[in-house]
């Protein structure tokens, strides 16, 4: 899956539209503490987060994420975004908590990161 189609499928707004790249989802991730996801965030996945900070951009950067997805149309600030542009990272905003996005991602066959 893409994650233009996810968007889709998680009902998401982009706000990074400048990024081109359309990259495929190789798995999807919910976690918020960064130390953790720096551990165990790989190449493609589709991370599910609240933390809107500098930080989340780094290690999604870091790991080559394909997006992340802030749950229940938490903002993330301008500057914040304006960094994952340059990063070429894609960032979502939707309305579903964070349970319905991952029960929507695994119900169209993304996998966990464990499989």
């Amino acid at each position: 899956m893409k994650v233009s189609e996810l968007a889709k499928l998680i009902e998401a707004q982009d706000l990074t539209p400048g990024v081109k790249e359309d990259r495929e989802v190789s798995c999807g991730y919910t976690c918020d503490l960064l130390s953790w996801v720096m551990a165990h965030g790989c190449e493609g996945m589709a991370w599910v987060t609240v933390q809107t900070h500098m930080n989340v951009v780094a290690v999604a950067a870091l790991a080559e994420m394909a997006c992340v997805i802030l749950p229940e149309n938490i903002d993330m600030p301008q500057a914040i975004l304006d960094k994952a542009a340059e990063e070429e990272l894609r960032v979502l905003k939707s309305p579903l908590s964070a349970y319905t996005i991952c029960g929507r991602m695994m119900e169209k066959g993304v996998p966990d990161k464990a499989e």
